[in-house]
């Protein structure tokens, strides 16, 4: 999607988006990361804060009728308002009966240039779950969580067949003649690596566009892709230009995967004890 500075239009054109999707077959459908408005942590400013909303609230309200209008289940991003003073960034399964199957709290939160999200969202408290929904259990992991293997095996060990990250990540203008497309090139690998070490279906859902001052903010990349567990790119969106990709995916291709390529089962548990170390002093 590309975004505008009018959250209500914003979700008009998901909602179009995601009849489009259930028209052409869809049954399991993921919207961007914070898609109701434009990327708003490329700046630090308390006023942004009204931007969030509790769940349910407005755009679970809208968008839970109509899962439950077109028997879909729904991935959606949303800016939440937990507390007074206390947002996350979070997505939210809403299945074909309408209603809440479950969230996901990002739980990785970046403070880099551009992308100043530790000011707005706190770390997210409720792990890495697979989320029953009728297509399969799914683990909707957001943005950041994207370079992270740790989330993507838990999640996957939790038993999630399918990896779902909202997104919104793109270019620096000044980066990207140098850097621009080996830095597109590491997003969709480090993905498809998660896809294969696990043996599960991946989709990224990017936003596109140019957001901010012309020679500065950030030109989002789009590129969104879904592949399958050994790594195969099913469908891919372009960079430049809004998309409804539609992928059809074959659940036993998983147990095949698997079969083949027994990761989870070569797995040292009883090694890997550094891994909760921040690093290996020497």
């Amino acid at each position: 999607m590309r975004m505008t500075d009018d959250p209500d239009r914003n979700l008009a054109r998901a909602v179009q988006g995601i009849r489009e999707a259930a028209g052409r077959g869809a049954t399991l459908v993921c919207l961007p990361e914070l898609f109701r408005t434009h990327y708003f942590c490329q700046r630090e400013d308390a006023a942004c804060f009204d931007l969030a909303e509790p769940i349910p609230g407005p755009t679970t309200t809208v968008l839970g009728a109509l899962a439950a209008e077109l028997r879909v289940t729904l991935v959606v991003s949303v800016f939440e308002r937990r507390a007074p003073g206390l947002y996350h960034n979070t997505a939210v399964v809403l299945g074909p009966d309408g209603t809440e199957h479950g969230r996901y709290r990002k739980m990785h939160i970046p403070d880099d240039p551009l992308y100043y999200e530790k000011f707005y969202f706190a770390p997210g408290d409720l792990g890495f779950p697979a989320i029953a929904t009728p297509v399969a259990k799914v683990a909707p992991l957001v943005c950041w969580d994207q370079w992270f293997p740790e989330a993507a095996r838990l999640a996957a060990l939790a038993g999630a067949a399918i990896l779902l990250y909202p997104t919104a990540i793109g270019w620096h203008p000044s980066e990207r003649r140098d850097a621009g497309d080996a830095q597109l090139d590491a997003w969709r690998t480090v993905q498809r690596a998660h896809a294969i070490a696990n043996g599960v279906f991946v989709a990224a859902v990017n936003r596109v566009g140019h957001e901010g001052a012309p020679d500065a903010g950030l030109d989002f990349w789009g590129a969104s892709f879904v592949c399958d567990p050994f790594g195969r790119v099913l469908a891919e969106a372009p960079c430049d230009a809004e998309a409804v990709l539609v992928a059809e995916i074959d659940p036993r291709l998983q147990e095949e995967t698997r079969r083949h390529w027994p990761f989870l089962r070569d797995r040292r548990i009883d090694a890997y004890a550094e891994l909760t170390r921040r690093l290996r002093d020497p």
